[in-house]
C-alpha cells in the first residue's frame, strides 16, 4: 500500500511538473487552456514566472514527499492547493459557474486527497504507528 501511494504521489507530482514546464515554454498556448490571455511582456512574464513557480513548487513538493517518505514536504501542496480549491469555489460562487469548472477542482481535491493521505501514513511510520492509528 505505501508503495503504491508514493508511486501516485511521485506521478502526481510529475504530472505538475510537466504543466509548469508548458507554462515555461509556451505559456500564451498554455495560458489559453486555462481562460488566461496575456497582454504584452508583462502579462507573458508574469505567466512564465507565477504558474511555473506555482506547478513547480507543487510538483517538486509531492515528488520529494513521495520518494522520501516525507509527510512534512506534502503540507505544501496540501496548502497551495487546498487554497486554490477553496479560492475556486468562492469563485464559483461570486463570479458564477464556467464551462469546464469541474476538472481543475477534481484535480485539485484528489491530489489534496493523495498528499493527505501521505502525510498521515508518512507521519505514523515515521513514529512506528501503523497508518491507522489516531494522530
Amino acid at each position: 500500500m505505501v508503495l503504491f501511494l508514493r508511486a501516485l504521489l511521485v506521478l502526481a507530482g510529475l504530472f505538475f511538473v510537466v504543466i509548469g514546464g508548458s507554462f515555461l515554454f509556451y505559456p500564451a498556448s498554455q495560458g489559453g487552456s486555462f481562460g488566461l490571455e496575456p497582454i504584452g511582456a508583462q502579462g507573458m512574464s508574469s505567466m512564465r514566472g507565477d504558474f511555473t513557480a506555482y506547478f513547480w513548487v507543487t510538483g517538486c513538493a509531492l515528488i520529494i514527499g513521495g520518494w522520501r517518505k516525507s509527510g512534512d514536504i506534502l503540507l505544501v501542496p496540501i496548502a497551495i492547493l487546498g487554497i486554490t480549491f477553496l479560492v475556486r469555489a468562492l469563485s464559483l460562487a461570486v463570479d458564477g459557474f464556467y464551462e469546464g469548472w469541474v476538472m481543475p477542482m477534481a484535480v485539485e481535491a484528489i491530489a489534496v486527497a493523495l498528499a493527505l493521505l501521505g502525510w498521515r501514513t508518512f507521519a505514523s511510520a515515521a513514529r512506528g504507528l501503523p497508518s491507522d492509528a489516531p494522530l
